[in-house]
């Protein structure tokens, strides 16, 4: 009874709590993350489920029904209404904004730490079945892939693990996204490795493989068999069609320099509008004008790249408003080109008008249909004499876009070789992969997913010394113990004001009013001058100033800029503005103390 009323008297522990307790006690730290990856794996295929079921539901019930029975004009009004309804829901249910998926899970890691917010977690599985669902001309692995990565981060926030582990399992959860839509558990570990710089590492291989293994059991679990692209090679690879495959290649880092233009150009257009209505109508209108024309574009379009594996590119563009012969040849090859052509532009409008979804879908499109069309047009044009075949160009010419638009060869080639359930296609995958992403990266350093980020110098690569320093924060490296000095100050107040009171061996120069750094004075340029008392009211500090080797620059100079200045300069201390308003020092030897220490928890 007495222990009764003692554990009645002792706080309250949450469920939370105990769990750690617990854990801590009989788990190791690896073992948990074992067991948080399989969860997280499990947690992504469910929300790939939901949001293909979602989507899948809107288009069933729209596109089957109203648009077969009733009026194609419905193509027009679908993905206005569609983007509409994203609109209030972010506006007035989420009150965030839903970002697109990879890039905004990139800007975690690099940026946040791999903290994720709550909201991003249901975000995208409000919106993007809607966007999707009503014709907006955009994918849903982005949107799946930053669902599981914000449940990752969460979890993991919970249960307190730090940022390596955290950067881990949001990676985890990427492969799982990945293996639960596409039913390729390998290329899903490869894509979270390639597009989101992990270290390939056993402490991270076999959390990936959790996570990818589990959530591929759970699609099973839902959907059986199925898959977005059945197919089976029929028609194997022969030397002679090596040429062939390369000229695939160069087509498709055209192809892909192309969808980063006009990606890039649409993107920096929409965001001059400041207006979110502006950019829905602009943008809902001008997509549905493209979805009305051009049917094809309407959502993701797997059915269109399966009917092109399939060999039946007439059923793909049966709906097509202008009534062209479709047993003219050349006729197909121009309304397959116009699609690659005017897909990147219903994606960008997608996006542009307030759309949530990703890219990978549009690029497996457009490299669906190129492959095609370069494949009919080898077949056609009469000047060679062996046909190649049409299927394993549809297939390699997707690898080859997703080569150039992600930067992501790897992902690409073992993509698509277990989507065909084996590796017949392999040479001609690694063939037109390497040459596209090769030409790509050549003309565009970044992928779609991290231009941005790329060009703020804020993105997370394999080279791990950039990594470390993208990770470390400026403000954290700043000191302010330095006692200013202003420039009509004589050389006898800077002794008694500034040198007495300082255990620094440098003093900026400010300007009385404003702050603003106009100088520096070191205490070697004092020292010759300092113990003639004589000179003390004849010497003022603008005789004996001089300019910084090198000014850092608050807001827009990054880690690896200012590490380039102190290693340009050779100065151990250099001056750091905002807004040319002086705030501080960046020494070496702390900067370089906390390189170390990110290093440290990098690789751990």
């Amino acid at each position: 009874m007495q222990d009764f009323l003692v554990d009645l008297n002792m706080p309250k522990q949450t469920i939370l709590k105990q769990v750690l307790i617990w854990r801590a006690k009989h788990i190791s730290h690896r073992q948990f993350v074992y067991i948080l990856s399989i969860v997280i794996g499990f947690t992504s295929g469910v929300g790939a489920v939901i949001l293909k079921n979602l989507t899948h539901f809107f288009q069933h019930l729209l596109e089957g029904n109203l648009i077969d029975y009733y009026h194609t004009a419905f193509y027009f009004v679908f993905p206005i209404i569609g983007l509409t309804l994203v609109y209030f829901i972010i506006k007035y249910v989420i009150r965030n904004k839903v970002s697109h998926g990879i890039p905004s899970t990139l800007f975690a890691i690099s940026k946040r730490k791999g903290v994720m917010k709550q909201y991003q977690m249901f975000g995208s599985i409000l919106t993007a079945p809607l966007t999707v669902g009503f014709g907006g001309s955009v994918g849903l692995e982005g949107p799946t892939v930053a669902t599981g990565a914000a449940i990752g981060s969460n979890i993991s926030r919970m249960f307190h693990m730090n940022q390596t582990t955290r950067n881990l399992l949001i990676g985890c959860a990427a492969a799982g996204a990945m293996s639960s839509i596409f039913k390729a558990p390998i290329a899903a570990i490869v894509f979270a490795i390639e597009v989101f710089s992990l270290d390939l590492t056993i402490a991270s291989m076999l959390p990936l493989l959790l996570a990818s293994l589990s959530a591929i059991l759970t699609s099973y679990f839902f959907f059986g068999d199925d898959i977005l692209l059945p197919f089976k090679i029929e028609d194997k690879f022969i030397l002679a069609d090596a040429p062939f495959y390369m000229i695939l290649g160069v087509f498709a880092a055209i192809t892909s320099i192309y969808f980063a233009q006009v990606y890039d150009k649409f993107h920096t257009f929409f965001d001059k509008i400041n207006s979110p209505i502006k950019r829905l109508l602009i943008g809902g209108l001008l997509l549905g004008v493209l979805v009305y024309f051009i049917p094809p574009l309407y959502g993701e379009g797997f059915d269109v790249i399966n009917n092109l594996i399939a060999g039946n590119p007439e059923k793909a563009l049966e709906n097509n408003v202008f009534q062209m012969d479709l047993t003219n040849i050349w006729t197909i090859v121009l309304l397959l080109a116009g699609l690659v052509f005017f897909k990147i532009i219903a994606s960008a409008l997608t996006f542009g008008a307030g759309g949530v979804g990703g890219i990978f879908a549009p690029t497996l499109f457009m490299g669906s249909i190129m492959g095609n069309c370069i494949a009919k047009i080898i077949n056609n044009c009469g000047l060679f004499s062996n046909p190649v075949s049409e299927s394993n160009f549809t297939l390699v010419g997707m690898a080859g876009l997703l080569a150039g638009v992600l930067h992501a060869p790897l992902t690409a080639i073992f993509l698509i070789a277990e989507l065909t359930s084996g590796y017949e296609l392999f040479i001609p995958l690694m063939l037109t992969a390497t040459i596209s992403f090769g030409i790509t990266k050549y003309f565009s350093s970044h992928s779609v997913y991290n231009m941005e980020l790329g060009r703020k110098g804020e993105l997370i690569t394999h080279d791990k010394d950039h990594a470390v320093l993208t990770l470390m924060e400026i403000e954290k490296v700043i000191e302010d113990n330095f006692v200013s000095i202003t420039p009509k100050m004589t050389l006898g107040e800077m002794v008694h004001q500034a040198v007495v009171k300082s255990n620094r061996n440098i003093f900026p120069v400010v300007n009385e009013k404003t702050n603003a750094l106009l100088g520096i004075i070191l205490l070697d340029d004092l020292r010759p001058v300092m113990f003639d008392q004589s000179l003390y009211n004849d010497i003022i500090a603008t005789d004996i100033m001089q300019p910084a080797p090198e000014i850092i620059d608050f807001d827009n100079d990054k880690m690896t800029e200012i590490m380039q200045k102190f290693q340009d300069s050779s100065a151990w201390n250099l001056p750091v503005v905002k807004n040319g308003v002086y705030i501080g020092f960046i020494s070496k030897s702390k900067l370089l103390t906390a390189y170390r220490r990110q290093l440290i928890n990098f690789t751990k």
